[in-house]
C-alpha cells in the first residue's frame, strides 16, 4: 500500500512539472538545421548540382560563369571576374557571382546547354529557366557596368547642352540616343542595347534644347570617337530590334579595317556579325599601300554586313591564325572569308587584291554564290599501319562513317600544347584496341583538313562514330586519361552493338513478314 502511494506521488510530481514547463514555454527546443555556407573562391561562389538551387534562392542577382579548367579563355577571364565579384559583393548585397566547373558538373552544363567556355548567365529572383546571357564581357569594369545597367537606368539622361558636350568627351567612345518621338520602340531598343554593351558610356537626350543644339529632328543614335573628327549616325529605320542596334554600334566602334592582334581579337569576334573577311599581307611590302586602299574602300561598302580584318604576315605572334586558315608565306597576299556560324571558309579566287576583286568576292558570297574552300592533305602511304590511324579530309568519311566498324577520333591542332601532351595517351589507347576489328582509333589535324562536320570550339576534341551511321556521332566530354577514354569507348561499343542487333532483328522481321505474305 505504501509502495502504491509513493508511485502515485512521484507520477503526480512529474506530471505537474511537465505541465508547468508547458505553461512557461521553457524546455529543450528542436534545433533547426542550418546548411553550411557555400564555399567561395576569391569572392566567387563555387556552385555544384547540390547547391545551385540554394544559391539561386539566396541571391536575388546571381551571375554565373560556366567554365572548364583547361580552357585558356576561361583562365584569362578568371581574375577580372573575381575582381568584379569582390567589388559588387561590397557594393550591393543583392548581387553575387558564382562559377560552375563543367568538367565536374556535367548535368548543369546539359541543363543550360553550355557549348562555349566560358559562358556567363545572369539569374534573377531564382528564375532557373530565363537566365540572361552575358556576352562579350571580359574586363572587371565591364562586368560591373553590365550588372549595374540591369539594376538601374542603362543610360545617363543628358538634360543640358553642357552636360551633352562634356559627356561625349568623357571617354574614348560614347554612344548617345536622341529621342524625338517617344511613341516608337526606339527607346526600348536603345536601353536594351546599352545593357549589352558595357564597355562604353551611353547617354539619352529627350530635352528639346539639346536636340535643337545638335540639329536632331528624328530618333537617332550617334556613335562618337574622341580621336576622330567624324561621328556615325544610325537612323531609326535601320533598327528593327535590339540586335540590329548592337550590331551597328559595335561596327561603328571598330575601325573600318581592324588589324588583328591579341588586343583586338576579342573585339573582332564579339561583334554580332558572322561574316569576317581577312587580308593576309606584309605591311612592309611595296604593294601594301595600294592593296590596303582597295581593301578599305570595299570595307566601307559592306560595313555592317562583313567585318574586314587585316592580318600582318610579318607579325610572328599571328602564327595560329595563319595555321587555322592554312596560309603560308608562298600564298600571300591572300584573302579569306569565314562564316563564324558554320565555320565555313571561302577563298577569293582572284590573285590581285583590288577594290573590284574584293567587292565582287564579297557580293558573290552575300548572294550565296561563292563556293566553300575544301582542303585536305594527301593520304599518307602508311596511314593505317600504326595503332592510331592518320586521317585527312580525303579518307575521313571512309573511316568515321564506316558501315561495319566504329571509330573514335581525336581532332587536334599541331600547335596546341594540350594536344601534344595527349598524343602518348592516345597512342596507348590505340595499342589497347589495335587487334579489335570492331573499332578504329584515329586522329586528324583539324587545321590542315576541312571535313565540314561540326564546329570545333577548342582542341583537342574527341568524337565516337558508331558503325553504320552516315551522320551520328557522340562527343566525349570526360577526363582526358586512358582509364576514362577506355570506359567511354567500352560503353559506346556496347551501345552500338545493341543498336546494330536491334536493327538486324528488325530487318529479319520484315523479311519474315514478306515471306508470309508471299
Amino acid at each position: 500500500m505504501n509502495v502504491l502511494l509513493l508511485t502515485t506521488f512521484v507520477f503526480s510530481i512529474l506530471a505537474f512539472g511537465i505541465a508547468q514547463e508547458g505553461k512557461a514555454g521553457i524546455g529543450p527546443k528542436p534545433k533547426k538545421y542550418k546548411a553550411p555556407k557555400i564555399k567561395e573562391d576569391h569572392n566567387v561562389l563555387v556552385l555544384t548540382s547540390s547547391n545551385f538551387a540554394r544559391a539561386l534562392k539566396e541571391n536575388k542577382y546571381l551571375l554565373v560563369k560556366f567554365y572548364i579548367t583547361l580552357s585558356a579563355p576561361s583562365q584569362t577571364v578568371r581574375e577580372a571576374f573575381s575582381i568584379a565579384a569582390a567589388h559588387l559583393k561590397e557594393e550591393n548585397a543583392d548581387v553575387r557571382f558564382g562559377q560552375v566547373d563543367i568538367t565536374e558538373e556535367k548535368d548543369l552544363g546539359k541543363e543550360f546547354k553550355i557549348e562555349a567556355y566560358p559562358t556567363f548567365k545572369l539569374f534573377i529572383n531564382g528564375d532557373r529557366k530565363n537566365a540572361i546571357d552575358c556576352k562579350g564581357v571580359r574586363t572587371a569594369s565591364a562586368f560591373v557596368t553590365w550588372i549595374n545597367r540591369r539594376l538601374g537606368p542603362s543610360a545617363t539622361l543628358l538634360n543640358t547642352t553642357n552636360h551633352y558636350e562634356s559627356f561625349i568627351q568623357s571617354d574614348k567612345v560614347t554612344v548617345v540616343g536622341f529621342l524625338k518621338d517617344p511613341s516608337s520602340r526606339f527607346k526600348e531598343h536603345f536601353s536594351e542595347a546599352a545593357e549589352d554593351i558595357p564597355d562604353f558610356p551611353f547617354g539619352l537626350v529627350t530635352n528639346e534644347d539639346v536636340l535643337l543644339h545638335v540639329g536632331i529632328t528624328k530618333n537617332k543614335v550617334a556613335v562618337y570617337n574622341k580621336d576622330k573628327p567624324v561621328h556615325f549616325l544610325i537612323s531609326e529605320e535601320e533598327i528593327d530590334s535590339k540586335m540590329d542596334l548592337v550590331r551597328l554600334i559595335q561596327t561603328y566602334i571598330m575601325d573600318v579595317v581592324t588589324e588583328y592582334n591579341l588586343e583586338t581579337s576579342v573585339t573582332i569576334f564579339d561583334v554580332p556579325i558572322s561574316n569576317h573577311i581577312l587580308l593576309f599581307a606584309s605591311k612592309t611590302s611595296e604593294q601594301f599601300s595600294a592593296m590596303y586602299e582597295g581593301y578599305e574602300s570595299a570595307a566601307l561598302e559592306f560595313r555592317g554586313k562583313i567585318v574586314f580584318v587585316l592580318v600582318d604576315t610579318d607579325e610572328s605572334r599571328n602564327g595560329r591564325i595563319f595555321e587555322y586558315f592554312r596560309i603560308t608565306e608562298v600564298d600571300t597576299p591572300a584573302v579569306r572569308l569565314l562564316n563564324l556560324t558554320s565555320d565555313t571558309k571561302y577563298r577569293m579566287p582572284a590573285d590581285d587584291v583590288t577594290f573590284e576583286n574584293v567587292r565582287s568576292f564579297c557580293q558573290k558570297y552575300l548572294d550565296g554564290k561563292a563556293k566553300p574552300q575544301r582542303d585536305s592533305e594527301n593520304i599518307p602511304k602508311d596511314w593505317d599501319k600504326h595503332p592510331v590511324k592518320e586521317l585527312v579530309g580525303k579518307n575521313f568519311n571512309k573511316v568515321a562513317f564506316n558501315k561495319s566498324s566504329n571509330a573514335f577520333v581525336m581532332f587536334y591542332a599541331p600547335w596546341s600544347k594540350s594536344c601534344k601532351e595527349l598524343f602518348p595517351v592516345w597512342e596507348e589507347l590505340g595499342k589497347r584496341y589495335q587487334n579489335n576489328t570492331n573499332v578504329t582509333i584515329a586522329r586528324i589535324d583539324s587545321t590542315a583538313n576541312d571535313i565540314q562536320l561540326m564546329t570545333l570550339d577548342r582542341y583537342p576534341h574527341f568524337r565516337f562514330f558508331p558503325a553504320g551511321s552516315e551522320s551520328k556521332s557522340v562527343r566525349y566530354t570526360g577526363e582526358k586519361n586512358i582509364e576514362e577514354f577506355t570506359e567511354f569507348l567500352e560503353r559506346e561499343l556496347r551501345s552500338s552493338s545493341i543498336e546494330k542487333e536491334s536493327s538486324e532483328s528488325s530487318e529479319e522481321d520484315k523479311e519474315d513478314l514478306t515471306k508470309e505474305e508471299l
